[in-house]
This record gives structure tokens, sequence and C-alpha cells, in this order.
């Protein structure tokens, strides 16, 4: 089986999701190359794996979004009559910045309409894939977790050496870690925090704005409290363990969000996490327990931070938060499954959830 991935990584972004995951499907047999036009059209591939492909939705200019989704539609109907499946794994239900609806509108259906099967990371984006894109409906889709990030990173660093090498001299730290889009409600987490009563806690807010408007309105609202500090950039890998060794909480106030890598970051140095009660965060409860995972419902308060604090320091937990359910090596396995699944031609037009047959 040979695979053509869309991305097998993402170097300006330093995610290593993709190649954790092609890194342990090459395990199972399969061999996975690099998305390439040149590679579409010159060698011979059973299956096109997708990723993010509402990228280019989050730019301005709507005439390059209209030239990119012409071209992608070609590429996959030339990649259809050659033979390829297309699958598609769902980490977002739209594009993030939401700037062209009418053009979004159009993409999904076309798109949606020209594949072969699918996988969403947890249970509800299963369901919620099937609800908003009727074309999958007749899909064969299958849940497989989004892997923990345990080992990526540097994590031989104690709680005191991180925050003086960061220069923390605070008792408690607050964190917010991911790239910053306004869906992840940043700006009224600096709000909830400055009536935090404890004068000795720090906010750290750490990623990438996804706009200078959006980095503005977020130093105008930290500028007013010394204790928020904020990392406005991409964070390089080398220094990411610093902030999370630094923590004593992570804090995702997202008002929406059907995944978080950031959650399963944030476990993987075994901070626990509080993030609202959407999408598979619940589910992320479930598997991690209610020791590592705290959810909220409606807007980020004080008082639901200064509760999450309180917990994270008097809850009893182990050392490790258990991730096994994460593991690279199972999701490579039912990835490679899922492929070989969506490849019988049994299961063409067949719905199928975590390999058994739904009819």
């Amino acid at each position: 089986m040979r695979i053509l991935a869309w991305p097998a990584s993402i170097p300006n972004e330093g995610n290593p999701y993709p190649r954790l995951l092609y890194g342990q499907v090459e395990e199972f047999g399969p061999q996975v190359d690099p998305f390439s036009v040149r590679r579409l059209f010159t060698k011979k591939y059973a299956v096109w794996h997708m990723h993010w492909p509402e990228h280019f939705l989050n730019k301005e200019a709507w005439v390059p979004a209209v030239l990119k989704m012409g071209a992608l539609f070609i590429l996959m109907s030339w990649a259809r009559m050659r033979g390829m499946r297309i699958v598609w794994t769902v980490h977002n239900l739209g594009a993030h910045e939401h700037r062209h609806p009418r053009l979004e509108a159009l993409f999904w259906r076309r798109f949606t309409n020209r594949l072969d099967g699918f996988l969403a990371l947890s249970n509800g984006g299963l369901l919620a894939a099937r609800e908003r894109f009727p074309a999958l409906r007749t899909l064969p889709g299958f849940v497989i977790p989004h892997g923990h990030y345990r080992g990526e990173y540097f994590a031989g660093c104690s709680r005191q050496q991180a925050r003086s090498l960061l220069g923390i001299s605070s008792s408690r730290v607050l964190l917010f870690f991911g790239n910053i889009r306004p869906y992840k409600n940043v700006p009224e987490l600096i709000r909830a925090f400055k009536s935090f009563p404890d004068r000795n806690t720090l906010l750290c807010i750490a990623g990438h704005p996804s706009s200078a408007e959006l980095a503005g309105l977020i130093r105008s609202e930290a500028a007013s409290d010394a204790r928020i500090r904020l990392y406005l950039a991409h964070v390089p890998s080398e220094r990411v363990h610093l902030l999370f060794n630094a923590a004593d909480l992570v804090i995702l106030p997202f008002t929406e969000v059907l995944n978080s890598g950031s959650a399963l970051l944030a476990l993987s140095f075994d901070r626990p996490v509080l993030v609202p009660a959407y999408g598979a965060l619940s589910e992320l409860q479930a598997d991690v327990g209610h020791d590592w995972v705290r959810t909220y419902n409606g807007e980020i308060a004080v008082a639901e931070i200064q509760e999450a604090l309180a917990w994270a320091y008097e809850t009893p937990r182990a050392t490790q938060a258990p991730l096994n359910r994460f593991d690279w090596q199972q999701i490579g396995r039912l990835t490679t499954d899922a492929f070989a699944a969506i490849l019988a031609p049994t299961q063409r037009g067949r719905r199928v959830t975590r390999g058994v047959d739904l009819g």
C-alpha cells in the first residue's frame, strides 16, 4: 500500500503530528510519500490522505482562494480517475477564520463529494462530521484518536528551574499555549484573570496570533495587569518544555472546538487542564480522568479559574497522566487498518465506525 500524504509534516508550525502518525503507519507496511503535484501525476498510490484541506480559506484574499480551490478539485478528480481513494482526517468542521462563507459552503460540498472515506479523532467528531456534511453519511468512517506528544520535547527540567529560566518568581502559574485565533477566546481569559484576587499568580499567554488586530487587542487587555506575561510569537520547540514545566494549570478557554492538540500537549507534560465541555474535550476527560481534565460550561470566568486552580493543587493524581489510549503505535495500526478497509471493494459506499460495519 502506497500513501500520498498531505501534509506529511508542518515545518512552519512545528507540529509533529503528521510525522508521528506516518512514522508509525510505515511500521505496519505502507510506504508514505509527502504530497507533491509531480508525485500525484507520475506515481501510483492507493490512498491520498488529507489533513486541513481548508487552510487556504483562512487567507483574506478571495481570488487566490478560488484558484487554489479549483486546482484542488482538479487534482482530486484526476486522482480518482486513476483509482486512488481519497481519505480525509477531520481536524475541523470549517475554516477557523470564516472569511469567505459562501465560498466555503461551495468548497465543503464539492470536497466531501470527492471523498472515499474519512477519519475522525473522536466519537463526537465522527457524529458531528456526518451531521455537518451529508456526503459523509454513506462513506466509511473511523474513530482514531489524536496521539500524545510525550517524549517529543525535552522535559528534564523542574518547575523551579523552568521558572528561573523564564524569570518567573510567582508562586502559581497559569498557561495558555497554542496558535492564537479568535475562537480560542484569549482576550476573554485575560479579562477574567484581571479580576483574580491573588496577586502572586501569573498568567502566561504563549502563541502566535492569527492577525495584527488580535495581537493588539491582547496587548491592550493585558497592559493594565503586571501579572500577565505575553509571548506572542511562535514558541521554538526547544522552549516549549519551559512553559509547561513552569505551569501549575493549563487553561484553554475555546468558544468552539472539535479537537485540541494543545490539551494533549499539556497532558503529555503531565499538567492538569481546564477546558470547556465542547467537542472531543469531554471525551478526553472520560479517557484520562477527572483528576487531569476539568471542564466548564459557558464563558470562562474568574470563579472558574479560582476553583480550577484549587482543583489543580488539591486533587490527588498520579505522577503521569494516563495516555495509553493515545499511543502512536496503536494509532498507526488503526490508521493502516482503516485505509485497508476503505480500499476493500465491499466497503465502497458503506458506513463503518471503529472497523464495525454499520450497513
